[in-house]
């Protein structure tokens, strides 16, 4: 979504010359002269209002889109920024990153369910990604900087302490390339933060200066004092790190810029110990027996790990039988004696993200579907049964995603609708009001009756809270394409000298698969409720669904169905 998309109420602060006033109605074929004073005022409004000032013409939308305007305005907004970064705009960049930086989270439990926001730093360069701990959150921004966003007692303005999330926050370091801890949903096992970082190293003896090296240091999360690191050869840089397995042997995964995967063991039951001691660094697997591939991203969890490779290729690792057999369905392919043996997954297109949860998959094409596999037990998958996937298997209701999330039992969705306002989607298991709106569940992806910032971009969900990441990167531009239209589900490739199809999109097949479901449900309730799942299928604009699931908890009302539905946004 483009700024320049955006609308908002602006009222001019000055009086505009007549000939401003001419052109802009298009009656005079001339250029207005504006003053040089504009450029200056106009860098003391408001983001939004200088955003929607530059829509009214030509002539404003070139002043409003100088860099000299969004120095001041970066300037104003983070004034302890000394470089303005990087990209072909740099000032507009990081303007727009710290004004729309923020961290929303929503408890689960009490009294209150509403979203609220953490503190935001003023150091901050814009969020690129964040982790939520057993106490606390840690952000990175775009400058490698982590923050430790600190839970506490705090007073109310009643004068009554109470326990708050993310309302203060320290500098933990700065260099940071990337960080990970346990990889379980349930952030009591994480104890430790590991940090990939960059710092300067002295040189051997005889020699002056000094030069960079790659670096992991370990945190505790519960304070953040470091308890250990350990440093690279400074001819090799990594990327990115993920943890996977047990405590005792907790395997660290760290990719290169090349795109290879090294690998070494530590035991974190031994690292608040004030000892030093060798590690060894091996190139794993995947990357030894496939040398030609060339890993783009990862993700894991404590059994397995997937490796995206930059053609959009998908590579898993395995290490348990009981997860094999929720993926796979199947244990005839697993070794138990070479776990590490990359297994590939059989995909119609190129896939650019994933996210991994204990026994299921989700993964997104170039085309924006969205692909899942695995254990269906409590619907998690969002087929809309719940039926067990051994292959990528495609959701088709849903469509170009933001973000994806796969957690335990549950999957999460963030999505954008077609007037550009955000909504969260879910499936799976709704105990402990993981699934807001639907305490029941589903086994289709529905809205759930979250507030979603206009700028969200990422999302997590843990045990007691659902958090949100705001941050838009103007040079982040979606990567989506369209998808061929003889690829189309229900929108077969035409003959040569056929008419055009009736049913492009399988529209009149998908209906009437959604009157079967409905007339298969025994009551009238049950009826309802199915209804409510089919909303949330088809592709309407959130304020269409908003005005059917209304209706439809009116109707389940009057028909003495009070307490059945989920409840509705306002309660």
């Amino acid at each position: 979504m483009s700024w320049q998309e955006q609308t908002a109420s602006y009222s001019l602060p000055w009086k505009p010359a007549p000939h401003c006033i001419s052109f802009y109605s298009g009656l005079v074929p001339f250029a207005p002269t504006l003053p040089p004073e504009v450029e200056h005022i106009i860098s003391f409004l408001p983001v939004r209002d200088v955003v929607a000032l530059g829509q009214t013409c030509h002539y404003f939308r070139e002043v409003c889109d100088t860099e000299g305007v969004w120095r001041r305005i970066c300037r104003r907004l983070s004034p302890r920024l000394r470089e303005q970064g990087s990209g072909v705009r740099p000032w507009k960049r990081a303007a727009i990153l710290n004004y729309t930086k923020g961290l929303y989270f929503q408890a689960f439990g009490g009294r209150r369910r509403c979203l609220s926001k953490s503190v935001a730093p003023l150091l901050a360069h814009g969020y690129r990604r964040f982790l939520p701990t057993k106490d606390h959150v840690f952000i990175l921004d775009y400058v490698g900087t982590l923050f430790f966003f600190k839970n506490a007692l705090v007073s109310s303005t009643l004068g009554q302490i109470q326990w708050k999330r993310a309302c203060r926050y320290v500098v933990l370091c700065r260099g940071a390339k990337d960080f990970a801890s346990d990889p379980r949903c349930d952030t009591v096992y994480r104890k430790y933060l590991y940090v990939l970082a960059t710092r300067e190293q002295l040189g051997v003896a005889g020699t002056t200066g000094s030069r960079a090296c790659d670096c992991v240091e370990v945190y505790l999360q519960s304070s953040g004092q470091r308890v250990f690191k350990m440093t690279f050869h400074h001819s090799m840089s990594f990327k990115q790190i993920v943890l996977v397995g047990q405590e005792t042997q907790r395997a660290l995964l760290l990719l290169t810029e090349e795109g290879k995967i090294y690998s070494l063991v530590v035991n974190e039951t031994q690292l608040d110990q004030p000892r030093s001691y060798t590690v060894q660094l091996a190139l794993r697997k995947v990357s030894h027996c496939l040398p030609h591939l060339r890993v783009a991203c990862m993700a894991s969890n404590q059994s397995s790990t997937v490796y995206i490779t930059d053609q959009g290729g998908v590579y898993f690792e395995v290490h348990t039988p009981g997860v094999y057999r929720d993926l796979f369905g199947t244990l005839q392919a697993f070794d138990p004696l070479d776990q590490q043996m990359p297994l590939a997954l059989s995909l119609p297109a190129k896939i650019l993200f994933c996210a991994l949860g204990y026994n299921h998959l989700g993964l997104v094409d170039e085309f924006g579907r969205i692909f899942m596999q695995g254990n269906n037990r409590y619907g998690q998958l969002g087929t809309g049964d719940k039926m067990d996937r051994g292959e990528p298997t495609q959701v088709h209701y849903l469509q170009r995603p933001i973000a994806l999330w796969c957690g335990l039992n549950h999957s999460l969705v963030l999505s954008q609708g077609l007037d550009f306002s955000k909504e969260l989607l879910g499936c799976g298991c709704g105990a402990g009001g993981r699934l807001p709106g639907w305490p029941k569940g589903s086994a289709s992806f529905v809205k759930l009756h979250v507030k979603v910032p206009l700028c969200a971009c990422s999302l997590c969900s843990t045990r007691e809270c659902l958090y949100m990441l705001s941050s838009h990167d103007i040079e982040h531009h979606p990567a989506y394409r369209d998808l061929p239209a003889s690829r189309v589900v229900g929108n077969p490739e035409p003959s040569p000298g056929a008419g055009a199809p009736q049913d492009p999109g399988g529209t009149a097949q998908a209906c009437e698969e959604y009157l079967s479901q409905i007339h298969s449900c025994p009551t009238l309730q049950d009826r309802m409720e199915k209804m409510k799942e089919i909303v949330g299928w088809m592709p309407l604009m959130a304020a269409q669904k908003d005005f059917f699931w209304e209706a439809l908890d009116m109707l389940q009302t009057a028909a003495g169905g009070v307490g059945e539905g989920p409840p509705t946004p306002d309660s």
